[in-house]
């Protein structure tokens, strides 16, 4: 059976009544007989299992340098000039 919240509009007093969902909701508070409004209570979310955090479906190579891939030119290029740019005059100039 759920459990319902309850808040008197005149009192302000708080409740709580355990009913079933066809019953019809309190329409009166026990302390001051003022009209009363069903309060909206948020649900408790619980997640099993994997790939609900960031660290769960990494894989190894995301922690390289973002921007910098296999295929992209100017890691090509670094390996290709043993790490020169092409700014930097050769040695042999």
């Amino acid at each position: 059976m759920p459990l319902y919240e309850y808040e008197c509009g005149d009192c302000g007093v708080r409740f709580e009544r355990r009913q079933h969902m066809e019953d019809e909701p309190v329409r009166v508070c026990p302390e001051c007989c003022g009209e009363v409004h069903r309060l909206i209570q948020p649900v408790g979310i619980i997640f099993k299992g994997s790939g609900f955090y960031v660290t769960d479906n990494r894989a190894k190579s995301s922690t390289a340098v973002p921007g910098a891939t296999k295929d992209s030119p100017e890691s090509s290029a670094a390996k290709s000039d043993g790490g020169k740019s092409k700014s930097e005059p050769s040695a042999k100039d």
